[in-house]
């Protein structure tokens, strides 16, 4: 007997109905005061950091004079930085508000001057620290103990050698760095402003504009016939605008080609991996291991077309939920109390710091009109604590995104405590851990309270559409920028058709079209116009790389592992002060080898027996 849950929508209330809820309070917005009581008091940090800049100029060509010289430098670089991040935190935050206040995109652009000021103001300091010489900087770090905390940045710095520039070739970098990505500005207006997107009525009898936004709603549509309309109408509007794509993405690769080339490296691949001394082993494991593994993902979609009661899998039937949960409602008190009984095996420390930033307004929780959509994340603001932006509605999506957020905020809380501001930061690599982490602990926890099957059903779905989304999408994304961007750094033309062919090809392998497991109309194989983190260099691969990471940390850390535990939260509180492959691998895992993704693989077959068997029980 066929399953069929495409319409049975599963009545189950957890807490409070959105009737009950109370309308939003100051309580669910964050504070901005914390950072800057008023824009005077912006003002004038914005004009402090002018003045640091006029000051830091004296620096030129003294670094090399004494280790006390080098120190009052470095830390007046550091104080400027911290300075601008603040001043950005405050202003991309008053902006995200509402976006549709201009003194807010001023102040934005004001922010974005200064960033570049500042990369002028200092671009003569790395290789003037070079001209320096390893010995001699090694010998001012024994001499000024005070200019430890600037160890791992000049080691950073001293690493890169063969590839940085005199100072006049940095300063020429820096001035050009104002015409960086002309090709993902002009993307971004025509994809979010120009475009005329198509009028569609849908079977209802509704009529919606299908841009971007309407796009990610209604390709998750009930009714299959919608679905495919969809599809049909927003990537046949990509395909009319399939030449102006192909020039604005093909002007993003031959960028990272040049700067490759002018920075001597082989390739792009290489060039953008060793910003943060990254193997690019990861992303050819990456992306060998998930080819390796497409029997699992085959398996997935074979178990989606069972769910959803169809007999011939197409991809415009990738999207709606595995259960549909409409009747599942999470009001935003009870996916807090969700999110702190998720991350208890963390200890006390982590959740009581979690408790305490919702407690005292470092969230802004609930949609308004022209508030930013999406959810993220800034800690930038070294000296207060992180900031998190949600568009919270009761579903359980919102529930796992809030626990994703805030993973990141507990990231930036902790290293901002435990490390000097110049090694507070952690890159993007570590970052995807933290988030991903408590979104697994959140469906153990879940899972355990849940009290029937439908519950159980529900929350395994969507913790499989969480991991094929972010790891076999993200990894099959990784394989196309791999590829175009080689073709780019070899010297080939890549026109919107070439683009879509390569695309295409990677798309019907990874959903097995050959093997009849999920069809792929070649409409819509423009797909990679939509997707703007390709404008992004070799940015994509994380996501699935830190999924990978935080399953099996987390299987660990749930487990009891106390070492695991101490592992976890050392590599948090560690921030940026190691190179983060580095961070990660004495964690505890190594994501140039297959083991990390192996494990990510049987937390999916896992998660598919348990469904599996839920579903034979039915029969």
């Amino acid at each position: 007997m066929r399953l069929c849950l495409t319409a049975a929508l599963l009545a189950v209330t957890i807490g409070l109905s959105p009737a009950t809820q109370a309308a939003e309070s100051e309580a669910d917005r964050w504070n901005l005061a914390d950072i800057y009581p008023a824009q005077a008091a912006w003002d004038a940090d914005a004009a402090k950091l002018e003045s640091q800049f006029k000051a830091f100029g004296a620096c030129k060509g003294q670094l090399g004079r004494s280790a006390a010289r080098l120190r009052e430098c470095l830390d007046l670089n550091a104080d400027m930085t911290k300075r601008l991040y603040r001043l950005y935190v405050y202003a991309a935050e008053r902006l995200a508000e509402d976006t549709g206040v201009s003194a807010s995109l001023a102040l934005q652009q004001r922010v974005d001057l200064l960033q570049n000021r500042l990369s002028e103001t200092v671009a003569f300091m790395e290789p003037e620290i070079l001209r320096i010489g390893a010995p001699k900087v090694k010998q001012f770090l024994a001499q000024d103990k005070g200019l430890g905390v600037h160890r791992f940045g000049l080691e950073r710095t001293l690493r890169t050698a063969a590839h940085t520039l005199s100072a006049e070739g940095e300063g020429i970098i820096a001035a050009f760095g104002l015409m960086n990505d002309s090709g993902q500005a002009a993307y971004n207006i025509l994809s979010n402003a120009d475009i005329p997107w198509p009028k569609l009525k849908l079977a209802s009898g509704e009529e919606v504009t299908l841009d971007a936004s309407a796009y990610t709603k209604y390709r998750e549509a009930p009714n299959r016939e919608d679905r495919k309309r969809v599809m049909d109408a927003f990537f046949g509007t990509f395909k009319t605008y399939e030449r102006t794509m192909g020039v604005t993405l093909y002007a993003q690769l031959k960028q990272d080609k040049v700067y490759a080339a002018v920075r001597k490296y082989p390739d792009s691949i290489t060039r953008s991996l060793d910003q943060e001394n990254l193997p690019v082993a990861v992303i050819d494991t990456l992306i060998a291991q998930t080819n390796a593994n497409l029997p699992t993902l085959h398996r997935y979609f074979k178990l989606r077309a069972k769910l959803l009661g169809v007999s011939d899998m197409r991809y415009y039937d990738i999207y709606p939920p595995l259960v549909r949960g409409e009747n599942f409602k999470f009001p935003l008190a009870a996916a807090k109390q969700f999110t702190l009984e998720a991350v208890a095996p963390l200890g006390t420390e982590y959740v009581e710091a979690m408790r305490k930033g919702f407690d005292s307004r470092w969230m802004d929780a609930y949609p308004r009109p022209r508030k930013l959509s999406g959810a993220h994340m800034a800690g930038y603001a070294y000296d207060l604590h992180p900031f998190v932006l949600m568009n919270y509605n009761d579903d359980y999506e919102s529930v796992t995104t809030l626990a994703h957020e805030w993973g990141h905020a507990m990231h930036s809380y902790l290293a901002s405590r435990a490390q000097p501001f110049v090694t507070a930061n952690y890159a993007t690599f570590t970052a995807e851990i933290a988030s991903t982490f408590n979104e697994a602990l959140l469906l153990d926890r879940m899972l355990r309270a849940a009290k029937t099957d439908d519950e159980r059903l529900f929350y395994l779905g969507s913790a499989l559409e969480g991991l094929r989304g972010t790891f076999f999408r993200q990894a099959m994304f990784a394989e196309f920028e791999r590829t175009i961007h080689a073709q780019a750094d070899r010297g080939e033309p890549l026109t919107g058709e070439a683009l879509t062919k390569t695309y295409c090809d990677i798309l019907k392998r990874y959903h097995g079209a050959d093997q009849g497991v999920v069809a792929i109309d070649e409409a819509y194989c423009t797909e990679w116009a939509y997707i703007p983190h390709f404008y992004n260099a070799f940015y994509v691969y994380q996501y699935a790389t830190s999924i990978a990471a935080s399953q099996q940390f987390a299987k660990a850390v749930a487990g009891g592992d106390k070492a695991a535990l101490e592992r976890y939260l050392g590599l948090l509180k560690a921030g940026g002060s190691g190179y983060p492959y580095d961070l990660v691998k004495r964690a505890g895992v190594d994501l140039a080898t297959p083991a990390p993704y192996q494990a990510l693989v049987a937390r999916m077959n896992q998660i598919m027996d348990d469904i599996e068997a839920i579903l034979a029980k039915r029969r």
